[in-house]
């Protein structure tokens, strides 16, 4: 199926959008619809999210529209960081209009008050880009009423967490909070952690409300502008069942030219690594597949599995935000371990402590067994952090840990024992983690600077 979120060039204005075959047509139909309507067409186009977590996107519509609250907001998360993934940063790259009139429609859907788009910062092009999509939209008088704020947010991994993210837009640190957007929305005055006194927002008839508040990434968005032009029945004839339409995947690591590029669901895991990344150098093989941080391994003998949610579930791994960071026959995967958990020890914000000391008594010992000096206790220690890692966590990261190294112990335990019987790595070489900063024509620069960033998100002078 060709693909349509990623045009052959880049749309650079209102007018060269409105010229293309969806431009303006979505919110032309959503407004047609009314908003159960349009949230009736998400559903049935059978939509899942694509910042990974793949929850259908019509129900989360439903369930935030069909919430009691004055004030419902919806907050598009452009916070790319996960390493592996830079399909996001692509897409607005690439057509920052097809967003922001997602944007639009999400909006009408759950009635909501204000819209936040967020992005990190140091997403110098991607700023300048949506702002730009947004400023068109504005004059050309085809927001309405809806007010779009755009938020430049910090580096934090955490960032682009949902819970934390709402903690940014309201001025604060990437802190997740306990509950999610949908119980605790933005600028609730409904108390979380315990009760205080607090003014009741302007328009509240004397009690404290949650705020129902819709968080989509952009890739899901975007996706939602083509469904309302072309209707779900289009949509479905890409995929499969449980996963139907395109996924816009990023392939970097041990790949001959790394990439992003837009596929059909249910390709085989394979065939994306080689139509995206062109494969791996001659003579080298695949070992292991990772999709971001979050997932079990995919190794080398599992390529066949398709590039679909229920694919990825069947072998015990996720399919993620469709980020996969290749490693061939010559990585190290205890290394590999050993640099995923560091990323996420120092990542962690600290609030619950089972995750900032679980996750830094882990890389410790990781970082033994990569020297070769850990024994059979530092196994049996990592294995004991582990299970307790989790304990009473805010989001999602701990179990990440959890899973992650877990999967490398179970999938390749003869490392870890090579590593402990010979004193030293057997596979020596470079294994750069995969953060990018900015990829294009088969290159990709990653994040030196996150070799020196430390566990309390400040940076050492001199990389360790």
């Amino acid at each position: 199926m060709a693909p349509f979120l990623l045009p052959p060039t880049p749309v650079t204005s209102l007018d060269e959008y409105l010229a293309s075959d969806v431009g303006g047509l979505a919110l032309k139909r959503a407004q047609e619809l009314g908003p159960r309507g349009t949230i009736e067409e998400v559903r049935r186009s059978g939509l899942r999210g694509r910042g990974g977590a793949g929850f259908p996107t019509g129900r989360k519509w439903a369930s935030i529209a069909g919430q009691a609250g004055t004030h419902h907001y919806l907050v598009c998360n452009g916070a790319e960081g996960e390493p592996g993934t830079f399909k996001d940063r692509a897409l607005m790259r690439a057509n920052p209009y097809q967003l922001v009139e997602g944007v639009l429609v999400a909006a009408l859907a759950v009635a909501a008050e204000e819209v936040f788009i967020c992005l990190k910062r140091s997403f110098e092009r991607e700023l300048e880009a949506v702002t730009r999509a947004v400023q068109e939209f504005q004059l050309a008088g085809v927001c309405g009423d809806c007010k779009v704020t755009i938020v430049a947010g910090p580096e934090e991994y955490l960032f682009g967490e949902e819970k934390a993210m709402l903690e940014v837009i309201q001025g604060n640190a990437p802190l997740p909070r306990l509950f999610p957007p949908h119980e605790h929305g933005l600028f609730a005055t409904a108390p979380q952690t315990g009760w205080q006194a607090s003014e009741v927002q302007p328009g509240h008839a004397g009690r404290h409300e949650s705020n129902p508040t819709l968080a989509n990434n952009v890739e899901t968005l975007s996706n939602v502008t083509h469904i309302l032009a072309k209707g779900p029945e289009w949509f479905r004839s890409m995929g499969t069942e449980q996963s139907p339409g395109n996924l816009v995947s990023t392939v970097v690591g041990d790949v001959i030219a790394p990439d992003v590029g837009e596929v059909e669901l249910g390709t085989r895991l394979g065939d994306v690594i080689h139509a995206v990344g062109s494969g791996v150098a001659p003579g080298r093989t695949v070992k292991a597949v990772f999709s971001g941080v979050a997932n079990a391994v995919v190794t080398g003998d599992q390529l066949d599995i398709p590039l679909t949610y229920e694919g990825f579930a069947s072998i015990g791994s996720g399919m993620g935000a469709g980020g996969f960071i290749i490693f061939d026959d010559t990585a190290c995967m205890v290394e590999v371990a050993r640099q995923f958990s560091r990323f996420l020890f120092v990542e962690s914000c600290g609030q619950c402590p089972p995750c900032k000391l679980g996750s830094g008594e882990i890389t410790s010992r990781l970082e033994r067994v990569e020297r070769g000096v850990a024994t059979e206790r530092d196994i049996d220690e990592m294995g004991g952090w582990l299970d307790k890692v989790t304990d009473g966590n805010r989001c999602y990261l701990a179990v990440e840990e959890q899973v992650m190294v877990r999967s490398i112990l179970r999938a390749f335990p003869q490392e870890f024992a090579e590593h402990l019987e010979t004193g030293a790595c057997p596979r020596p070489r470079d294994v750069p983690l995969a953060k990018i900063v900015d990829m294009g024509d088969g290159h990709v620069v990653y994040d030196e600077n996150q070799y020196r960033k430390q566990p309390d998100w400040t940076y050492a002078v001199d990389a360790p």
